[in-house]
């Protein structure tokens, strides 16, 4: 298999999930990057569920394409609070196999901002 950068991503995403699990008390906040959209959603493993979710279509409108890092940010933050309206406050930062930089932690320190503690 040639490595290519998809390929190498879902690689480190394995090995990410295996060490990474959402819980009811610290539920995963993971996180989607296209080309276009970002999108963040904070799930139970246990039981399966998604708790609540943000994107760029909901902060930028549908209309508009493309994310830059403030967008990213303020992704982060409305994804707090929703979070915090429901009642959660601490999670587990699941970066799906994406570099630690940039837009993803962009999305990340908005969270803090809004809240959220991991």
């Amino acid at each position: 298999m040639a490595v290519t950068r998809s390929n190498r991503r879902l690689r480190i995403k394995h090995h990410i999930r295996n060490r990474v699990a959402g819980t009811a008390d610290r539920p995963r906040l993971s996180v989607f990057r296209s080309n276009a959209r970002i999108y963040a959603q904070i799930i139970d493993d246990e039981n399966g569920v998604t708790l609540t979710s943000a994107s760029s279509i909901e902060v930028n409108g549908s209309e508009k394409k493309g994310i830059n890092v403030e967008l990213a940010k303020q992704v982060g933050q409305k994804l707090a609070e929703k979070a915090t309206t429901s009642g959660i406050t601490k999670v587990v930062f699941d970066r799906n196999g994406y570099l630690y930089h940039g837009k993803v932690k962009a999305l990340a320190d908005g969270a803090r901002e809004g809240g959220l503690q991991f």
